[in-house]
């Protein structure tokens, strides 16, 4: 017999420590880089693994991406598209692993996902109008917050003029360092050196040393003598009348509940979201213009003729405020209640009790993980039913584990398929179908009813959390054009079959998130202001600091920490605890203030509608 060896395993280490390198590269891909560049690019890596056992990967992909370079430099004809798609069917039908196959799969899929770019590159020898590489948070940052000044500015000390810089694009600072999802972080570029800036972080941070009510506050425009209404006081519609005030326009908002929020208050929990944190932000928000606000009152068909009428533009932001059922039969009983519901009571101050009760919760999101939480914090003993996998949850996965390490109980695989009830006609059951992952349809596998018997899980209280419905009926009636319960708008956000009547947020794009809402209310009250035939822009009590020599000293990443879960799930008080002042200096010291560097100098490398 032959000796054996260790070595080859080790020597595998160091590539590992390579393709780690690759992937923290990859996850950093500018936004407004070419596709047709980027394909090329996985092409020519798809070459280099091959392992030259079959004809159609070894000779084929090197040939392909030669071509499709070539496409991406504008130096190809259409006939060099065709040999291109030639290639990609022969890899994809004869080559004999996935490296094959896959690439020629990818390849055949970019043709149709970016038609419009490689006829571009093929037809006029250029990319698509646009297309250049954009600062990366300011860019994905739904409402292009200028994330590098704000973050310099907190590191320097200044937290009064980091949120005043918020506030440029964003009136709710407070609310988004609490819950915004952070997409500004996903493709941070000081990851290629280590990993993202906890922009959120620093954000809470600020705020924390400097309330919404403490900093500085544009100066409003002198007044318009237009009236502008806003139907909805969340925060879609509250984020138009702010910048719609600062303006100089005179702004009514119309909120059918007792206080201002929207889903802030009636959807996200208090410990999430602390309710006087809230108010800060709004406190401030109300009293940068000519706000007027009228709570408890109801906007039906009649209202808005009036207010399409009498006002020179009106604003649609009602949210989604309704809750999607499970269409089960006994759904009715007591004891069953839609998320929207136990976290909109919540919202009014109206605890529910579940002391010593089973609490099932059926759903994989945000929302659901919200019920769970706070169906613990309500003295319930909680699980979670979702029909996927785990890993194919919607909510965040920190949402996800905060929840387990609570006490809640996963129960995955698992579809609601009916509700038993007891002689009064609670509720005491609900019984499952257990589920298997089937095909991959829209990036997630589609469950499939697997071979076991179903299910009984008792419960005292079942809360449906599959999804939230749009209350439009009302507005229907008026004549507004809706789809699947959505309003239907243009690419700016006129209402279809209206010349003054605009719509946006979640009642226009479904159920999203808080900063997509309050993007959608900056955009609204731009184009509101352009209709009315202005073009106001807008003052920042803030300027952006100049960049020091950026550090590029490998550092970890600063983590938020959170109060026990022992401790935590007994009430509602605030989950995270903020940065310290050491903490938040060294996470603004990582930023690389992209807005100065590299692209940022270039004309059109900054993403900014001030």
């Amino acid at each position: 017999m032959t000796k054996l060896s260790i070595r080859a395993a080790a020597d595998e280490g160091s590539l590992g420590a390579l393709l780690a390198r690759f992937e923290r590269r990859v996850a950093a891909m500018p936004p407004g880089t070419c596709p047709v560049v980027a394909q090329a690019a996985l092409l020519e890596t798809a070459a280099a693994q091959t392992c030259g056992k079959c004809v159609p990967c070894r000779d084929g992909l090197p040939q392909a991406a030669a071509l499709l370079r070539a496409i991406a430099e504008c130096r190809a004809t259409v006939e060099d598209f065709e040999h291109l798609r030639a290639l990609a069917v022969l890899a994809r039908d004869a080559s004999d692993c996935a490296i094959g196959f896959e690439a020629g799969e990818a390849l055949l899929e970019s043709f149709e996902r970016y038609a419009d770019e490689y006829a571009q590159h093929l037809e006029r020898y250029r990319c698509t109008a646009g297309m250049g590489q954009t600062v990366p948070c300011e860019t994905d940052c739904p409402a292009h917050v200028n994330v590098p000044a704000y973050l310099a500015l907190a590191g320097q000390g200044d937290c009064a003029g980091a949120v005043a810089m918020v506030r440029k694009d964003n009136p709710f600072p407070t609310a988004c360092a609490y819950v915004c999802e952070h997409p500004c972080e996903g493709r941070c570029r000081r990851q290629l050196i280590d990993a993202p800036l906890n922009i959120r972080g620093i954000k809470r941070y600020a705020v924390e040393q400097c309330p919404a009510t403490q900093a500085p506050l544009p100066v409003a425009a002198p007044a318009s003598g237009r009236r502008i209404a806003v139907v909805g006081g969340g925060p879609s519609g509250l984020t138009c009348a702010y910048f719609a005030a600062l303006m100089g326009h005179e702004v009514h908002v119309f909120e059918r509940r007792r206080a201002l929020g929207g889903m802030m208050r009636y959807g996200i929990p208090a410990y999430r979201l602390p309710r006087e944190r809230l108010d800060d932000d709004l406190e401030a928000l109300v009293s940068a213009g000519a706000i007027e606000v009228s709570l408890e009152h109801e906007v039906d068909a009649a209202e808005m003729e009036r207010l399409a009428a009498e006002f020179d533009a009106v604003y649609v932001a009602i949210g989604a405020h309704g809750g999607k059922t499970l269409r089960l039969e006994n759904e009715k009983a007591a004891g069953v209640m839609s998320a929207v519901e136990l976290l909109g009571a919540i919202g009014d101050d109206v605890y529910p009790d579940f002391t010593d009760k089973r609490v099932v919760v059926v759903g994989g999101g945000n929302v659901a993980m919200d019920c769970a939480r706070t169906a613990v914090r309500c003295g319930g003993e909680v699980t979670v039913v979702y029909r996927r996998r785990l890993e194919d949850m919607t909510a965040l996965a920190e949402e996800v584990e905060a929840a387990i390490a609570e006490g809640v109980e996963m129960l995955p695989l698992q579809a609601p398929e009916a509700l038993e009830v007891d002689e009064t006609g609670a509720v005491r059951a609900l019984v499952t179908r257990p589920q298997m992952p089937g095909p991959v349809r829209g990036g997630r596998p589609t469950p499939v009813d697997a071979d076991k018997p179903t299910q009984v899980i008792e419960a005292d209280v079942v809360l449906i959390a599959v999804g939230q419905d749009i209350l439009s009926d009302p507005f229907a009636v008026f004549g507004m054009a809706v789809e699947r319960c959505r309003f239907k708008a243009d690419d700016f956000l006129l209402a279809e079959g209206f010349d003054n009547v605009f719509v946006g947020g979640d009642c226009q794009t479904g159920p999203a998130t808080v900063i997509k809402a309050i993007a959608a209310g900056k955009v609204a009250a731009r184009n509101i202001d352009d209709y009315l035939g202005y073009g106001h822009t807008l003052d920042c009590p803030a300027a952006v600091p100049v960049a020091d020599i950026v550090d590029r000293t490998p550092r970890g990443r600063v983590a938020a920490t959170e109060r026990p879960a022992r401790q935590r799930k007994h009430d509602f008080a605030a989950v995270e605890e903020p940065f310290t002042h050491e903490e938040a200096v060294q996470e603004c010291g990582r930023c690389l203030r992209c807005d100065v560097n590299g692209c940022g100098n270039v004309e059109g490398g900054r993403v900014q509608y001030a």
